[in-house]
This record gives structure tokens, C-alpha cells and sequence, in this order.
């Protein structure tokens, strides 16, 4: 569901001293909130409208480095503006943030007033628009994982991230006695994210020790990575507020589990019909959902880059861990790439597990998107489902290993070109090439260890 908050209800929150901030936040190419603080006073009486921020924001990496050779904006260009255009169907209270509301805002062209072609958010939009012309509904669902240090973020900082401290001992899968422990922190957070308007579902333990798990209600595409970012921002706020610190990355250990972020898919027809559903089918699979999801596995290294942005993220694959190799579908089998869940039922959907929590939410679901409404233009047909164990199996598709890989996949790939755009393919293989650019050039606390003695 949108925002909770109307722009009049917003009005007289604020003339009551109820609300005194508004974060007004676009999204960048990593998937972050970007934006200002206004006071509520000057938000409600025309601020609402819209705001500018530095079109840097869109050619920068993680460490906000001002990349060159980007298209879009540079130093030859004097880095100028977008358009911070507040979507206040968004709008909604932070409630672990004293006198705040929080809104999403599109990037628009200064010029033009325009969408910006490379914005992970109208990218999504994009193809939401696609399906619609189509006269269907993507509806979609991602779970986070992530994981919980005793250290606070300032803590790991000033002693160079060494000892990093789980928030448990053990592996907390499903664990009620453990997550007792941790309650007062996750219980922070669903009832935070409860009333931001977020309909969250439930939050568990998870793989390894230290491990959550948050799980919201799906939605139509482009509010389900919405309220992804807002998650993520929400448990980020409230650990630090206990004195802890969580992580997103992907692997941030080679010995313990990786975090995920899988996308569950349907499409629904625009009156409200299950698209994907049809019970004489022996997995209750629609034709439409065989196109859909054959587009997604003939496109699946393609989107890879998408799905999994950082040399990081590729130390997720490994066997064993629940994290596929293989991109091929299979029915109620974690060992795939695609699992098809709710065999039989109304509520029949594609999962691609690929994508780590480290994804933007925009562009994963717009990929994922883009690759299944091929398939049903192009009515491509079902491969037959592998069933087992996908770690052992040989001879079938496997993910892309590395980032450099999945980077050239991404440049070729016809089908994505088509759908985004050259201007937004070519704009990310750049950003692609500079994580592996600035990853391949830093010495590792693994190279010294391995080497500084025995070399």
C-alpha cells in the first residue's frame, strides 16, 4: 500500500506540533535515499511542489566519488540539476523518527520536467507501463535479509570494522528462544514499519548467527520497492539508535550465509484476475506465466547485473548456503534460481532467488520485468523443470561468476536495450565497470594475509 498520509491530514499534523520535519528522498543508483530535511512549516505551504538536488547523484559510487565518463553528468557538463518532484501518494510518518514524515520523489529533467531516463525509479515505472498497456497488473514481493552486530556503527569504524560482534551465537533459523533476545530491536521495527503505513508481516531468524529476516506484504511493482528502501532505512535508523549496526552486503563473510533479497512475481490481469493461475495445469501455470517465466530464464544472465551489482555480491553464489548457481526454474526447490511457489493455487508466482539484499529494488524488479513480458510477446516456450539437488547438476545455466562476466552479458544484451534504453544500459554497464575497476585496483586484508610473509 502507498504512503499514510495525505497532503491536508499532513497540514494539520503540523498545526498541531505533531510533525515539524519532512525527508524528501529520491533514490539513487545503489538503491539509497537521497534528499533534504525540510521543516514541515515550509513543506506544507509550497515545498511540497518540488526541490532540485545535484544531478551528481546519479554518477556517483558508494563512496559518493565523482565517477568520470558518465554520459548523463560530469565535470565537462558543471554538473547541474534534477528536479526532486515529491510523489505524495508516498507520503507517510516515520514514526521511529521523533516529528518526521517521510516522502519519495521522482527525478525529473530541469529542462524538460521529464522523467531522467537512468532513475531506478522511472526505470521501474517504465515497464510497470509496459505491462499496463498489456492489461496486466505486476504485483511483486521482495524478503530481506540482513544481519545484526552488537558493535554500533561508530564503533566498527574507529577500529578499522575488526570484531565485528553477531547480535547471537547461532545459527537463529526460525529460532523463537533467540529471537526472544532480540526483540526489543525487531519489535522496533515492525511496529515501526506498521505505522509508516507499511504492511509488514512478520520478521524471523534467519541462516546464521546474527541473521534477520523482514517480510511485508506484496504489492504492485512500484510500491513494493518503495516500501523495500523505506525497510531497509527503517532497520538501519533503529539499530543505530540502540547502539547496534546492521548490514545489507551480500557476504560479508566468506564462512557464513549471505543475505538475500528474493522477488516473488505474479501478474494479475487489470480486473482483478489471477493471470498466472489455471488449475488444470499439473503446477496450476497459466501459458502466460510459462511465457513469463521462459523470458526470465532465456534472459537470466542478461539481467544478472541488475540482480546482483557489486563484485561482492557473487560471493553469495556458493553451494550449499541457499544461494542458487544455476538459473533455471524448478517447483518448491530452494536449490534453483527461479522457484515456482503456490503450485495449484491463486496465489501461484515465480521467486527468483538470485538477487542479494544488497539490490536496488527498482532495477531488480524492472529487469525481472523486463524479461518476462518478453517472453510473453515473444510467446517463448517453457523449458522442462530440473528437479534435485541444482548444486550438483552440469550442463545447465548457470549464473554468471563474476560481475565482470555479468557486465558484458548486460552491454550485449538486445532485449534490455530494447526496454530501457542504450543511453540506461550503457549508464550502468559504466557503473558496473567502475565497481570492478575500483575493486581490482585495492589490496586486500586477504593479500596480506596470504602473501606479505610466503610470497
Amino acid at each position: 500500500m502507498p504512503g499514510n498520509l495525505s497532503l491536508e491530514a499532513l497540514k494539520e499534523a503540523v498545526e498541531r506540533g505533531e510533525i515539524d520535519t519532512v525527508l524528501v528522498a529520491g533514490i539513487d543508483m545503489q538503491g539509497r535515499l537521497m534528499g533534504k530535511r525540510f521543516h514541515a512549516a515550509f513543506f506544507v505551504d509550497g515545498g511540497w511542489k518540488e526541490t532540485h538536488c545535484c544531478n551528481y547523484l546519479l554518477a556517483v559510487d558508494m563512496e559518493m566519488t565523482t565517477v568520470p565518463g558518465y554520459k548523463s553528468a560530469g565535470w565537462e557538463q558543471g554538473y547541474g540539476d534534477y528536479v526532486m518532484k515529491p510523489d505524495l501518494a508516498t507520503l507517510r510518518r516515520l514514526p521511529w523518527l521523533p516529528g518526521t514524515a517521510l516522502v519519495l520523489a521522482d527525478l525529473l529533467d530541469h529542462h524538460t520536467h521529464e522523467d531522467v531516463a537512468i532513475s531506478p525509479r522511472a526505470i521501474l515505472k517504465r515497464q510497470v507501463a509496459r505491462a499496463r498497456a498489456m492489461g496486466l497488473a505486476p504485483m511483486m514481493a521482495t524478503e530481506l535479509e540482513f544481519y545484526i552486530f552488537e558493535n554500533s556503527y561508530e564503533n566498527l569504524r574507529d577500529h578499522g570494522l575488526r570484531d565485528l560482534r553477531p547480535i547471537s551465537a547461532y545459527n537463529e533459523d526460525y529460532h523463537i528462544f533467540q529471537t526472544t533476545k532480540e526483540e526489543g530491536l525487531m519489535r522496533a521495527v515492525r511496529n515501526g514499519l506498521y505505522g509508516a503505513g507499511i504492511p509488514v508481516e512478520n520478521t524471523k531468524g534467519e541462516a546464521d548467527s546474527g541473521q534477520h529476516e523482514v517480510n511485508y506484504r506484496y504489492s504492485d511493482a512500484l510500491d513494493t520497492a518503495d516500501n523495500h528502501v523505506v525497510v531497509k532505512q527503517c532497520v538501519k535508523d533503529i539499530a543505530h539508535a540502540a547502539g547496534k549496526s546492521v548490514t545489507f552486503m551480500a557476504k560479508y563473510d566468506h564462512r557464513k550465509a549471505g543475505s538475500s533479497a528474493h522477488v516473488h512475481q505474479s501478474l494479475w490481469g487489470l480486473d482483478g484476475t489471477a493471470a498466472f493461475a489455471d488449475a488444470s495445469d499439473p503446477h496450476g501455470m497459466s501459458a502466460l506465466m510459462k511465457h513469463f517465466l521462459a523470458g526470465q530464464l532465456a534472459h537470466a544472465r542478461d539481467i544478472t547485473a541488475f540482480l546482483a551489482p557489486y563484485v561482492n555480491s557473487y560471493k553469495r553464489f556458493t553451494i550449499g548456503m541457499f544461494a542458487p548457481t544455476k538459473a533455471v526454474w524448478s517447483a518448491d526447490n530452494r536449490t534453483a534460481g527461479f522457484r515456482v511457489c503456490g503450485e495449484g493455487t491463486k496465489a501461484v508466482r515465480v521467486e527468483c532467488r538470485i538477487p542479494g539484499s544488497d539490490v536496488n529494488p527498482y532495477l531488480a524488479c524492472a529487469a525481472l520485468l523486463a524479461a518476462g513480458l518478453d517472453g510473453i510477446e515473444r510467446k517463448l516456450e517453457l523449458e522442462p523443470e530440473l528437479k534435485g539437488d541444482m548444486y550438483s547438476a552440469r550442463g545447465i545455466r548457470e549464473i554468471p561468476k563474476t560481475l565482470r562476466e555479468a557486465a558484458d552479458l548486460l552491454e550485449g544484451s538486445a532485449m534490455l536495450r530494447a526496454a530501457f534504453g542504450d543511453d540506461v544500459v550503457d549508464h550502468y554497464v559504466h557503473a558496473a565497470r567502475w565497481e570492478i575497476s575500483e575493486t581490482d585496483r585495492v589490496v586486500t586484508d586477504f593479500e596480506l594475509q596470504r602473501l606479505l610473509e610466503r610470497a
